[in-house]
């Protein structure tokens, strides 16, 4: 028998995955980022589902990107810089941005 105890943990676990993403996609924008960024198209930086399928087996990504958004630069994915994002974005920001964005998948 199924408890409404039960049925609400249930529901919870099915839900977490959507709250984790529309938290990291709102954080996102808070920070600014979607202004050069989109989930799933370049758009002045790239697509981060493209960032995350790039990343995907490198274990030291997470340590990479947290510094790459942090001081900002160019040449990975083309010649336009991305500017710093440092101090004016919290170090605990850009760490929950990068893991959101590892997370996504193609």
């Amino acid at each position: 028998m199924k408890t409404p105890a039960m049925l609400l943990l249930a529901g919870s676990l099915c839900t977490a995955p959507l709250a984790f993403a529309d938290a990291g996609l709102d954080r996102l924008q808070k920070d600014g980022c979607t202004a050069c960024h989109s989930i799933d198209k370049k758009i002045v930086g790239p697509a981060y589902k493209d960032v995350a399928e790039k990343y995907r087996k490198d274990p030291s990504a997470e340590a990479k990107l947290v510094e790459k958004v942090k001081k900002g630069g160019s040449g990975v994915w083309g010649q336009v810089p991305m500017p710093p994002n440092s101090p004016q974005v919290s170090d605990a920001d850009i760490k929950a941005d990068v893991a959101y964005i590892l997370s996504l998948k193609k």
